[in-house]
């Protein structure tokens, strides 16, 4: 059993290598992921920041959680499209005929999409900071945002799996982002829910996105986070625990 764990961490980590040897070779896939969460925080903070009332005086304290949401529903994108290009290229099917686990193939592509997303993140909370982001959390409390923002890309990470096997085009595999994108935007990321019709706000308040947001706000004020915290979690991991099933018996099919 250790030595079959053995080999399987072992192609695993071949298979991130040879992962992140496409992403760094062509950076622009980064950048791009962070371009359009930074011009989305610039244009709320400038330019409609002045109207929108959240009860802070600082509202890129406020929009950078949603933000940080919006740039990872951004990602996990390319993650399909790389999926996607495997399958198409004949790529998994050569893995398979080697002496590798067949699940590392996939492992690597999910784990390149964590880190890559990471650095996305770093960038962005640098540029907020610029723009004047300031958190009085402590250690402890940042592990914690950093600990659901890790689970929040893994569980959309495993749906662009499931994407970019099942998708018979490019343009398919790589689309579905789109409504995770726009998810953001009918939540409590830029205003809050009260301010929302009756209908639009139910919707608001009992999508995941508002209490992953909710969670890392009081997070990073130094706030109670209260129950938002164990529906954030439950939200994350049930979202990754379904989408992981469904990708490796999409993954299983590729690879019969």
């Amino acid at each position: 059993m250790d030595t079959v764990k053995s080999h399987f961490f072992s192609d695993m980590s071949v298979m991130l290598g040879r992962s992140m040897r496409h992403i760094f070779r062509s950076m622009d896939t980064i950048i791009t992921v962070c371009i359009t969460p930074v011009a989305m925080m610039l244009l709320f903070v400038y330019v409609f920041g002045g109207s929108i009332h959240t009860g802070t005086d600082n509202y890129v304290n406020y929009l950078l959680p949603g933000i940080l949401l919006i740039a990872i529903a951004s990602g996990i994108s390319y993650t399909a499209y790389r999926l996607f290009m495997d399958k198409q290229r004949g790529i998994i099917e050569r893995f398979h005929s080697m002496p590798i686990a067949r699940s590392a193939v996939l492992w690597g592509h999910v784990l390149t999409s964590l880190v890559s997303n990471v650095i996305s993140l770093v960038v962005i909370i640098l540029v907020a900071l610029i723009m004047g982001f300031r958190s009085s959390a402590g250690i402890l409390p940042w592990l914690a945002v950093a600990g659901i923002l890790v689970l929040f890309t893994l569980a959309l990470t495993w749906v662009a799996a499931i994407a970019g096997l099942s998708g018979k085009t490019v343009e398919g595999a790589s689309a579905f982002s789109y409504p995770l994108i726009f998810l953001p935007f009918i939540s409590s990321a830029f205003v809050p829910t009260e301010s929302m019709p009756k209908v639009v706000r139910a919707f608001a308040d009992n999508q995941p996105v508002t209490s992953i947001v909710e969670t890392i706000r009081a997070l990073l004020s130094g706030q109670p986070v209260g129950n938002d915290i164990w529906i954030a979690l439950a939200w994350c991991v049930g979202i990754m625990l379904v989408a992981y099933i469904f990708a490796m018996r999409a993954y299983k099919r590729k690879a019969a």
